[in-house]
């Protein structure tokens, strides 16, 4: 079997909420996901739940429940707020399944092997609200710590660490010569400013079991439970080894005997094509994981793909002065495509964004209602009531306006330029609406020497109609699909080669139009 575009989310954390961060991203990987297959690839997405740690070992206690119970409960959250965002995601990891615990153990086994890790003990300001050990670095000029790191003690204790600091030279030699390896270029240029200031310090991946219990143990030592890089860092590479990459998991040779037989020993998905992350954790995925990987000799993905952080009117989002986004609200009120369409043409993937309600009523109002939701409309309602819904022969004065939305929008979705893929797309929404205002066909139609040209104008507007669907479908496709059957199409636009001009044929019958978005009072 060939292998397939594989792309991944970063994971979340299990007892988080889930916020307009969390569905941007998981959006923004579902298009690339969508776009991937509709262009013919084989593909494979991947999210899921980081569910280990002392927050939800805490968390867990506070409720009178065993850690497992607690996250059963909150997964079931976090898997339905997948589903209400449209993903089509091909698996759900948990960090607490045998299959990717299975694989963390055996990678921790081979570096151990090989030296990679020691135990040494440590006297350090620790942050229990972050989980992590402090640096004097981390300190403000007056000594003290940022209430951002919540309660810090001081804490000594014994625990085991990674070399990190060997690997450092090999990763600055290949983020320069694999440029595309972190994307876009700020991001790129971020991670090696980082490693060529200072020199890595060894990183420390564990804790005592005698303090937290809730993690996997090491394989090496059971007194100590691996620490969140090992576990949560490698589900992007635990799920294909589990599930029966035997390329993906030769590295692990030796160490790795899955418990049972993989459910497809063909499959072909590492390494990942594109890891989808925010912007807040590229040095774990663009330093700390790179060095990971390369020191058990498995191959690194080929990207990590950075996007921003939204803000709110201008502002970070706080819960405590009610400056959020609810995705959940508002999808229920404005429908999901709405909220996909505008959090991707808000926010190009790199920059920071910045929601606005103002801005999100007017993009809905002029860009879908008035632009594409009423381009679909006119042009339904036109074709019904001057030739009963049959679509005449076809016609081509908007096929090379066709032809270069869909050349474009190719090009771009093979670049992941999302962003400006829409807006080659909306450009040729713009030029059919102009295309109405130019032949007025209500004009035509009242002048029967006229017959042959409103035919001509009529194809021109449902055949634009058809080509939109496709190049929508890896975006809005609920939307895509409603003027699918409008049109009426069966199946899905779901196959970008269908967005060739011509598609319908003379003689071919539509179905009624109704509004894709209905107007608001705003």
């Amino acid at each position: 079997m060939s292998k397939r575009f594989y792309i991944t989310t970063a994971i979340d954390y299990v007892n988080g909420q889930p916020h307009l961060g969390h569905a941007y991203e998981k959006i923004v990987t579902d298009v690339i996901a969508r776009a991937r297959r509709s262009l013919g690839q084989e593909t494979f997405f991947l999210t899921g739940l980081d569910e280990h740690g002392q927050k939800v070992q805490q968390a867990a206690e506070e409720e009178g429940k065993s850690p497992q119970a607690y996250c059963d409960e909150l997964a079931g959250q976090w898997q339905a707020f997948v589903r209400k965002l449209g993903i089509t995601n091909d698996d759900f990891i948990r960090t607490t399944q045998p299959r990717h615990q299975q694989v963390v153990r055996a990678m921790l086994a081979k570096l151990h092997a090989q030296g990679d890790l020691y135990k040494a003990p440590y006297r350090g300001w620790y942050s229990w609200k972050e989980e992590t050990f402090l640096t004097e670095k981390d300190r403000r000029p007056d000594g003290t710590f940022d209430p951002v790191w919540g309660e810090v003690k001081e804490l000594i204790e014994e625990n085991w660490y990674f070399r990190m600091a060997q690997h450092q030279a090999w990763l600055i030699k290949h983020l320069e010569a694999y440029p595309n390896f972190v994307q876009p270029d700020s991001r790129r240029n971020e991670v090696l400013g980082f490693l060529k200031s200072q020199t890595l310090e060894d990183l420390c991946i564990s804790r005592p079991a005698a303090r937290l219990n809730w993690g996997i143990p090491l394989p090496f030592d059971p007194e100590y439970v691996n620490y969140v890089w090992f576990d949560a860092l490698t589900n992007y590479y635990s799920l294909p080894v589990a599930l029966g990459d035997a390329e993906a998991a030769k590295p692990l040779a030796g160490y790795y005997e899955p418990a049972a037989a993989p459910p497809d020993s063909g499959l072909r998905l590492w390494p990942a094509d594109i890891h989808v992350i925010g912007k807040d954790i590229v040095r774990f995925h663009a330093v700390y994981w790179p060095i990971m990987l390369h020191a058990a000799g498995i191959p690194l993905p080929r990207q990590v793909l950075v996007h921003g952080w939204w803000q709110k009117d201008g502002e970070k989002m706080s819960k405590t002065t009610g400056n959020v986004v609810d995705p959940v609200a508002v999808i229920d009120e404005w429908g999901l495509d709405a909220f996909r369409y505008y959090v991707l043409r808000e926010l190009d993937i790199g920059p920071d964004g910045n929601w606005t309600d103002a801005g999100f009523q007017s993009r809905y109002a002029a860009e879908l209602a008035n632009g594409l939701g009423n381009l679909v409309n006119r042009s339904l309602a036109m074709l019904q009531r001057y030739r009963a819904g049959v679509v005449p022969s076809p016609h081509h004065e908007l096929a090379a306006d066709a032809d270069q939305a869909r050349i474009q929008t190719r090009t771009a979705l093979e670049n992941n330029e999302l962003q400006g893929a829409l807006l080659t797309i909306w450009a040729l929404v713009t030029r059919a609406n102009q295309y109405v205002d130019q032949t007025a066909p209500f004009k035509l139609a009242k002048d029967p020497a006229q017959a042959a040209r409103l035919d001509e104008v009529l194809y021109n507007l449902v055949e634009t109609c058809r080509v939109l669907a496709v190049l929508l479908w890896p975006f809005l496709p609920g939307t895509a699909a409603k003027i699918y059957a409008q049109l009426g199409l069966t199946g899905e636009p779901d196959q970008f080669a269908h967005a060739a001009w011509g598609g319908l044929g003379a003689g071919h019958q539509v179905g009624q139009p109704s509004p894709l978005f209905p107007r608001k009072d705003i």
